[in-house]
Formats: C-alpha cells, sequence, structure tokens
C-alpha cells in the first residue's frame, strides 16, 4: 500500500488480499508496517514466522519477502512459494532453535524436529491449530465457516491425534 501510494506498480495479489487490504485503517496499516518480520523467543528456544526461513542464512539476512510466502526449496536451492509436494523447506531446517510456521496449508500439520507448521487450513474451513508452550503440546478447533474458497484440496487436520485430517 504504501509502496503504491508512491507510485509503484501494485504488486500481484489475491481478490481477497486485495479486499482486506482495502479496508484496513491507517492504525492497522502501521501496525502491519512496524511488526518485525520474525519474532524469537530464547526462552523456549523458539522462532516465529509467518511462512519460513532459508536453512543455513542467519536471521538477520533472510528475505522478507520469502519469510512471507515461502513453501518449498527445490533439489537445485531454488526457494519458491508454490507448494511443491516432497520439498517443503521445513524438512531441511536443522535448528538449534525450533521454528513455529504457518501459509502452507496443503501440507496441513507439519511436524519436525526444529520446526513446526501449524496452517491447519482454518481460512478454507478447516482448523486454527496453535502449540501451546512450554508443554508443546497442540491444540485445534474447527472454523466456524470457510472464509476463503479454496483452489486446490487441503489437508484438514481433525486434532484427533498425530497427523489425523478429514
Amino acid at each position: 500500500r504504501e509502496a503504491v501510494m508512491r507510485g509503484a506498480k501494485p504488486p500481484m495479489v489475491s481478490i481477497e488480499h486485495s479486499r482486506i487490504a482495502r479496508k484496513l485503517s491507517e492504525e492497522d496499516f502501521e501496525w502491519f508496517r512496524k511488526a518485525p518480520w520474525y519474532i524469537t523467543c530464547t526462552y523456549f528456544n523458539h522462532v516465529f514466522v509467518h511462512a519460513g526461513f532459508i536453512p543455513g542464512t542467519e536471521y538477520e539476512q533472510q528475505n522478507p519477502r520469502l519469510m512471507m510466502n515461502m513453501r518449498s526449496i527445490l533439489p537445485d536451492g531454488v526457494v519458491t512459494a508454490k507448494h511443491v509436494s516432497k520439498y517443503g523447506w521445513a524438512r531441511l531446517w536443522k535448528g538449534p532453535e525450533r521454528v513455529v510456521f504457518g501459509h502452507d496449508a496443503l501440507r496441513g500439520l507439519q511436524q519436525y524436529d526444529h520446526a513446526i507448521g501449524l496452517d491447519t487450513g482454518c481460512v478454507y474451513g478447516g482448523r486454527l491449530t496453535a502449540l501451546i508452550l512450554p508443554d508443546n503440546r497442540l491444540i485445534s478447533v474447527r472454523a466456524h465457516r470457510s472464509y476463503i474458497q479454496q483452489r486446490r484440496k487441503v489437508k484438514i487436520y481433525t486434532g484427533s491425534g498425530d497427523n489425523n485430517y478429514d
């Protein structure tokens, strides 16, 4: 929004994202603009990010756009926002901190030693899932409704055990 106001071309965004952005108040917009790209919690040895990190790259050197939209890292090292089923970025994360992330509803709940993906498709009518620290316990509740029409089949976490999906 800020760049567009300065004359830049608007980024390619979905109709839903565009509609939401237009409804933001100035106060909401400022809050988003000032928000950090990631949050580190040394007490629990966790890092929280919207979408992901490139393994082997210091947090301060990460690309903010990728932290917001990445989903896959291909065998040749190419980072992409596309869902490429066998190549989720989290499978490569070796820590030492545990990363908590979302933005990958197609894969559903992802659990690795040093990364956990909590996107269980709430926006598509699935579930909203939370990680309770320090217990490392997952809780999940059903969405009241679908908020956005899904374009692809999303795994919906049922919350009735490890990796159970509808």
